[in-house]
Parts: C-alpha cells; sequence; structure tokens
C-alpha cells in the first residue's frame, strides 16, 4: 500500500464490503431461495449467487429472476423483490464472515491514524446493521449505501463524495474492493486501487482487469 503513495500510508482508505470485507453470499443465497421458493421457481445454488452480486439487490433479484423465472421475470419482478428484502433483513447477518485478515488490517489503520471510509451497493438499511453485527461499525466514517447517492458504482460519485467529506483530494486516498465496479469508480474518480484476489467479480479474476496493486489478504496491505 505505501508503495502506491511515495512510501507513506494513505490519509484515507475506502472500502467496499461484500466480498472485500465480508462474505455475505450465504445470507443472499437464502435470501434468494426464500422467494424462489415462495414463487414456485427453480432454486439457485450458492455458486450462482456469488457470480451475481455487486451490483446491488435489485441487479441480484434480476439475475437470478432471469436464470430461474424465464419470460416471466419482468412481470414477476417487483413481488420477488419485495419478498427478497423481507427474507434478506431476517437473515442479514447470520451466517456472513469477516474474511481472514479484514480485522487486523482496519484496527492496524485505526491506530495509526489513517481515516477509514465504506462505499458498497448494498442498501444502507442492510449496511449499518450487518457492520454493527461483525463488529467493525467503530472503523468507518462515513458510510455509504447503494441509495445513499442517486449514483452508485461503477459511477465515481461515492467516492468523491467521501473525499470531499474527508477533505481530501481523491489522489490521497485508496479505494480497496474486490471487483471491476469498485476498479471503475475508483480509475472515474482518479484515485489508487488496491483489489483482493478472492471476493465476487462476476466469476473473472480481478488481476485481469489491471488493479494498482492485488493482495491475498487485507493483512497484506500493511
Amino acid at each position: 500500500m505505501r508503495s502506491l503513495f511515495d512510501g507513506h500510508l494513505p490519509a484515507a482508505v475506502i472500502y467496499d464490503l461484500d466480498g472485500t470485507l465480508v462474505d455475505s453470499v450465504p445470507d443472499l443465497h437464502r435470501a434468494v431461495q426464500a422467494f424462489q421458493q415462495q414463487l414456485g421457481l427453480p432454486l439457485s445454488t450458492e455458486t450462482q449467487v456469488r457470480d451475481w452480486v455487486g451490483n446491488g439487490a435489485a441487479k441480484l433479484v434480476e439475475r437470478a429472476l432471469k436464470a430461474t423465472a424465464g419470460d416471466a421475470a419482468e412481470a414477476i419482478f417487483d413481488d420477488a423483490m419485495g419478498r427478497f428484502l423481507k427474507s434478506y433483513q431476517a437473515t442479514n447477518g447470520e451466517r456472513a464472515r469477516l474474511y481472514p485478515g479484514v480485522f487486523e488490517c482496519l484496527q492496524t489503520l485505526a491506530e495509526q491514524g489513517v481515516a477509514q471510509a465504506l462505499v458498497t451497493n448494498k442498501p444502507i438499511a442492510f449496511t449499518l446493521p450487518l457492520l454493527e453485527t461483525l463488529g467493525i461499525a467503530e472503523f468507518f466514517d462515513p458510510v455509504l449505501g447503494g441509495d445513499s447517492l442517486p449514483d452508485k458504482k461503477p459511477h465515481p460519485a461515492p467516492l468523491l463524495a467521501v473525499a470531499e467529506q474527508l477533505r481530501l483530494a481523491p489522489e490521497q486516498c485508496l479505494m480497496v474492493g474486490d471487483s471491476v465496479n469498485d476498479l471503475l469508480a475508483a480509475r472515474a474518480a482518479g484515485m489508487p486501487i488496491a483489489c483482493v484476489s478472492y471476493g465476487y467479480n462476476h466469476g473473472e479474476p480481478i488481476a485481469a482487469s489491471g488493479p494498482d496493486l492485488l493482495v491475498d489478504s487485507l493483512a497484506k496491505l500493511l
């Protein structure tokens, strides 16, 4: 990480959530299967859901319906979306887990005075409770969800809003994510981008997109 900032730490680190800090797919998978079962649809696998997440809840439901409802997908979207949100509210955080090295990274950077923020495409109503459940809410200020602003990643607006709130130039901040959405947002914002090699990138290795830094664990950023 220091190699991207002339041997120094960045003034701030802005993290993605799902697939970067947290493996939330087990809970998302249960919520997807819940609405599919209620609507009499085939049940998606956890592997499929891992390839579908990353663009917000609506896109996840849309992809799940496209795979299982065929021509009826558009007509039942609103019903499926409502059922998904209700189910996920009940399952959010039950099986989600921090990836190895995450807490160590967050704690160490906090001790070193580096500002830390969160920008996710997950709706804010699910984001804040999940951070509390996992015991990491205290590390982030500000926190932006996918519905906090008119635009979400890959649009640069959320990253630029965080930098502005922290009174920093984008180039003073490091974006940390797992997907091409994070990378495109950072590039458009003029912000360096580090990516984790695990996570959710629609089944494609994020290394192929050329992040500025690639790590197998957030502990490797330190």
